[in-house]
């Protein structure tokens, strides 16, 4: 979300503020890693929910969209939020790009039914144990296979510009770990996509990895084929 919230060109429109990673039993919290909230000084996000819905019993997820104007929460969605950035927002801020181009959002759509599932929420379920893991494992590396040989002869996933199929598939590439170098055109791209800085200035490796797993070098130049759109 953060990143279609820069490349839309809001960060002078919409603010943005972080709840810790750590959760307890009271869930997401703003604490002293990210500080307070500053619109309106909650403690726990929850709180944002319950000065929507009194009494809310429901799903507190992020990212939250907040409307100062109305006082309330408009939407928990993360596709959502993105797409509408970088829509409807459009006559708030000049954007970077158009990450949800008219005449691609069929296809967009259409790669985020196969690689939600399978890669995006699938990298979770490839770590459990059991047949369901192994299965998701699997699934998961044909998937990134299929995108290894995609991403040869093209930059981005729809051709030469970054669009919210980028954004999506990224946010699960920066957390799978030193795998990714099995993928060398895979691995390629998404270093391509960190030069980029509404990824790079939103990505925060010490989220994603814990203490003593081996850290790829994000930094190291990509290579892409002779030939790719640019």
């Amino acid at each position: 979300m953060t990143i279609a919230h820069a490349l839309a060109g809001l960060q002078d429109v919409v603010t943005v503020s972080y709840v810790d990673n750590a959760r307890d039993g009271r869930g997401w919290a703003f604490r002293e890693r990210y500080g307070p909230d500053p619109v309106n000084g909650f403690t726990l996000l929850r709180q944002a929910y319950d000065a929507t819905e009194e009494h809310f019993d429901g799903h507190v997820s992020v990212p939250t969209l907040w409307d100062r104007g109305t006082a309330r929460v408009v939407s928990n969605d993360f596709k959502g939020i993105g797409i509408d950035f970088a829509t409807r927002f459009r006559h708030l801020a000049t954007p970077v790009l158009d990450s949800y181009p008219e005449a691609h959002r069929e296809e967009i759509e259409q790669l985020d039914a196969w690689l939600n599932p399978v890669v995006n929420r699938g990298a979770g379920l490839a770590a459990q144990p059991g047949p369901d893991g192994e299965r998701a494992r699997t699934a998961l590396l044909d998937a990134l296979g299929t995108l290894d040989e995609r991403l040869a002869t093209r930059r981005y996933l729809l051709g030469p510009a970054i669009t919210e199929a980028d954004i999506r598939l990224y946010v699960t590439l920066v957390r799978y770990g030193a795998g990714l170098a099995d993928f060398p055109h895979l691995w390629d791209y998404a270093r391509d996509l960190y030069t980029v800085p509404a990824f790079r200035d939103t990505t925060d490796f010490t989220t994603y990895h814990a203490p003593g797993n081996e850290l790829l070098d994000w930094d190291a130049p990509a290579h892409r084929p002779e030939g790719i759109a640019a």
